[in-house]
């Protein structure tokens, strides 16, 4: 998976929608293999866009957890964490 495309359910305060439409993005650019698209293909890229994030939404939103809500703090802090020990040299 894209490493810049993080986990989006289950957190408090719960998902934005400019986090939902970051993930979309991030996705979209993935899987076409490129970051701009050409004006030829600009109206089916952001088509894609709006409609994975439109889907994504409907998906947290259905979302069902037993587990309590994550902490976005304590999340970043545990990826800081990893990112150190994966980086330290």
């Amino acid at each position: 998976m894209c490493r810049n495309i993080r986990p989006l359910a289950n957190f408090e305060p719960p998902v934005t929608d400019d986090e939902i439409e970051a993930a979309a993005l991030q996705y979209v650019r993935k899987i076409s293999g490129v970051t701009r698209p050409s004006r030829a293909n600009a109206e089916a890229f952001d088509r894609a866009v709006a409609e994975v994030a439109e889907a994504s939404s409907r998906l947290l939103a259905a979302l069902v957890s037993s587990a309590p809500p994550k902490d976005r703090e304590v999340e970043a802090a545990k990826a800081r964490q990893r990112a150190a020990a994966r980086y330290a040299s």
